[in-house]
């Protein structure tokens, strides 16, 4: 069809350049090179043709003649800033940098009237993660162009992603007035009431702007990380999923779906996302580092040094190669080679709170545990403001150490460096009620809520200090506060429903609760046994006996200590079924394993009832 079309109109360009783009299409690159020329040299002043012909060349390696042709199309057109953007393009497909910046510096002094091209500086800046260069840049263009909405636009982005959030709040706000169903707008408000923490406006505020513009990826992207600051991961993947349809070349999203596919230790799925940010940006190696941490979790460890060599190859200085080579040859139990990865990452980065980690955990698998610690204070001599390398020395100070007063030290100090590092104040707790200052301990979790406040884990913490105390009113508070923020967490939802049958609550809600522990920790006997417990009040023995027996198993099976309160409940099971001598079987070991039990006197009382 497209020859005839030639054939009836061989002097019409646009028929040699869409034979062309069809010839690329079916691998007839000898021919698509002569029509895309026969295109250029029919009409000179065709842009579309002009760069079509130097993506070709471009698209086969062929970058010394893709330059030059987006030089000539540059000649051709000076003050079209569309050829100039495909040469800044070349530079950084090749590494240079320093060229791209030059370039795009004397394309802003070009082209002072063209929104385009003065933008492209700060574009290049922003697209290469250097966004203090990238707010210097667009502050500047700011004050010259007030007019230029896509310039205040643009500034509103990175004034939200440096923090800056009152500055940017005020000129959003101009946009939104201006502006009320401004989509770009709606989604800045959206990320700044995300920051805020104002997260049921965020989802409002989102949602009305896909309602706008439903095939708006960026919107989706963001109304995902709502989601998922609210504790709905699902909500958030989905919203991923729909950006990453909708924009395929959207790195956020695909990053995001990575981080979810890791936390849920869903291999495949980080390897299909890794690849994609691989694809997208090549030269950088986030892609390839996560697609190694994939790969070495399947112990697929060729595989996963191809990952880790081109990460270091593409990037040689960045840690992100050097860390994920340091993590697999720790698996692999390489451990001086484990070592010298870790320290060519921390030497490149100082700063590196992975390569620290690995480094220290590689000492400590050679249960070298004072060389582990010496490796976290030679850091913190380096780097005295990381909250993160406190938060990694005091938890080496108390689990390897056991030593409770250098690690609460060191936990306080990264809390005070950062009241956000959830891990450190987590510990802090944890430290506390190892010393037995339950009291403390209670303090530290309240103070961090006040800055966390949407940190679930404080409040099942919380909890379980209240009812080691027996405050069971304020631990089912902090058990539902937890609930509210994440309503299928598994912990807070065993936790609260154990609490309600001690304090005679709703059985019935309490066997949902612990169904929904059941299901997020099958692994877990607390969870069974409290499921069992549940059946056990509603007089259904013989499926409490099954659970409580399932409790004892999967305790051996993790290698946990044995827990009296299991024997406990299984021996009043075995009474209710009319079977003594298993009951006082069960009921003998809660007093071997703690003879200070709780309920040690209803034991002994059962027990002396069934030898009687």
């Amino acid at each position: 069809e497209m020859r005839k079309t030639i054939d009836l109109g061989p002097d019409r360009w646009e028929a040699y350049l869409n034979l062309a783009l069809l010839q690329v299409r079916t691998n007839q690159g000898e021919a698509a090179e002569k029509n895309f020329q026969k295109a250029v040299d029919l009409n000179p002043q065709a842009m579309n043709a002009q760069l079509a012909l130097g993506s070709y060349y471009q698209s086969r390696n062929r970058l010394a003649d893709a330059e030059k042709q987006f030089q000539h199309a540059i000649a051709v057109d000076p003050r079209n800033a569309d050829p100039r953007a495909a040469l800044a393009r070349l530079y950084m497909a090749e590494g240079k940098r320093t060229e791209a910046e030059a370039f795009l510096k004397q394309v802003k002094h070009d082209l002072p009237d063209n929104s385009a091209g003065y933008r492209m500086l700060g574009d290049f800046y922003f697209a290469t993660g250097d966004l203090d260069k990238a707010i210097g840049e667009y502050g500047s263009l700011y004050q010259q162009y007030p007019k230029d909405v896509q310039v205040k636009k643009n500034y509103v982005q990175l004034l939200i992603l440096k923090n800056r959030l009152d500055e940017a709040r005020k000129l959003n706000d101009e946009l939104v007035k201006a502006n009320p169903s401004d989509v770009d707008a709606l989604v800045y408000r959206g990320q700044i009431q995300t920051r805020d923490g104002h997260l049921n406006d965020a989802a409002d505020t989102l949602q009305t702007a896909i309602k706008n513009d439903p095939d708006n990826g960026v919107a989706h992207y963001h109304l995902g990380v709502a989601f998922d600051q609210m504790g709905n991961l699902a909500r958030a993947e989905s919203e991923w999923r729909n950006a990453v349809r909708l924009r395929p070349e959207l790195i956020e999203a695909h990053r995001a779906l990575a981080g979810a596919a890791l936390r849920k230790g869903d291999m495949e799925a980080l390897e299909q996302s890794a690849t994609q940010v691989a694809t997208l940006q090549p030269t950088s190696p986030d892609g390839y580092a996560l697609r190694a941490i994939s790969n070495i979790a399947r112990k697929r460890f060729v595989r996963a040094e191809e990952d880790v060599k081109r990460a270091i190859e593409v990037a040689p200085q960045s840690p992100a190669g050097y860390v994920q080579m340091g993590n697999l040859r720790l698996v692999q139990r390489q451990f001086g080679e484990a070592e010298k990865a870790y320290q060519q990452a921390l030497d490149r980065d100082p700063k590196s709170s992975d390569a620290l980690s690995g480094l220290m955990n590689t000492y400590l698998a050679e249960n070298q545990i004072d060389k582990s610690i010496a490796a976290a204070n030679t850091q913190i001599a380096k780097v005295s403001d990381s909250s993160a390398f406190y938060d990694l020395l005091g938890t080496a100070l108390f689990n390897a150490k056991k030593d409770t007063n250098g690690a609460e030290a060191a936990l306080k100090k990264a809390a005070d460096l950062d009241k956000n590092n959830g891990d450190a104040l987590l510990k802090l707790g944890q430290v506390q009620v190892a010393k037995g200052n339950t009291t403390e301990a209670i303090a530290t979790y309240q103070n961090s809520i006040k800055n966390n406040p949407r940190e679930a884990s404080f409040y099942v913490l919380l909890g379980e200090l209240y009812e080691s105390k027996q405050d069971w009113n304020n631990a089912k508070q902090a058990y539902q506060q937890a609930l509210d923020l994440k309503p299928d967490n598994p912990l807070a939802s065993n936790n609260l429903a154990y609490v309600m049958l001690e304090t005679g609550g709703n059985v019935d809600v309490a066997l949902s609760l612990a169904q929904t522990a059941r299901r997020g920790m099958p692994d877990s006997p607390n969870a069974a046994d409290t499921l069992g417990w549940v059946y056990y009040q509603k007089g259904a023995y013989r499926s409490a006996i099954d659970l409580f027996q399932e409790a004892l198993k999967l305790a051996e099976k993790n290698k946990v200590p044995e827990n009296p309160t299991v024997h406990y409940h299984l021996g009043l099971a075995y009474e209710k079924t009319e079977q003594p001598a298993l009951a006082r079987q069960h009921l003998e070991r809660v007093l071997k394993i703690n003879p200070n039990y709780s309920s040690a006197a209803d034991v002994k009382k059962r027990l002396s009832q069934l030898r009687s």
